[in-house]
């Protein structure tokens, strides 16, 4: 398992020590607050991902980054939360930290497409053209039939059937 390589402080650290950074001084900076505080938010988001490592699921690169990133926005909002407590004049933009990065997006993508390849390439030959001529290139039944032989129904009961073998392949990559 891919958590069992990110036993100690030092591998997380390695590995997600500069986005946390930059996530962490971004949303300090944007809510008007010392960006120097940033390095201890991380440290602190990556002391307890490693407590609490054995507890998380893992179903990809992407879902631990995920889970990091939540840790760390957690940090970021309680110190907010701690400093306007204090009468100091904090506001976070809940939006922005809401509404995702790109570095994120670009893998959990990227997760998805190798799942979807990884699904097709368990599809047998004939499944895997009727789906690519149905799903990437938006062929009817029909014109599926006049490409591969056949009939429409048979392209139809073809495609169900291998659509059905990729969602339940796909359902924890898309989860």
């Amino acid at each position: 398992m891919y958590t069992d390589q990110l036993t100690t402080h030092a591998d997380l650290c390695a590995r997600f020590q500069p986005l946390l950074r930059r996530w962490a001084r971004n949303w300090l900076a944007r809510a008007g607050a010392g960006v120097h505080d940033a390095d201890d938010f991380v440290q602190a988001t990556l002391l307890r991902a490693l407590h609490h490592i054995d507890t998380f699921e893992m179903r990809g690169e992407a879902s631990l980054l995920a889970w990091l990133r939540q840790i760390l926005l957690n940090e970021v909002r309680g110190e907010l939360r701690r400093r306007r407590c204090r009468g100091e004049i904090v506001e976070f933009d809940e939006s922005h930290a809401r509404g995702g990065d790109a570095t994120l997006e670009a893998t959990l993508a990227h997760e998805r497409e190798c799942a979807y390849a990884s699904a097709l390439r368990a599809l047998n030959a004939r499944q895997r053209r009727h789906v690519r001529l149905r799903v990437e290139h938006g062929m009817s039944f029909g014109e599926i039939a006049a490409t591969v032989g056949g009939n429409a129904d048979s392209a139809r009961m073809i495609v169900a059937r291998a659509l059905r073998t990729l969602g339940a392949q796909l359902a924890p990559a898309f989860a």
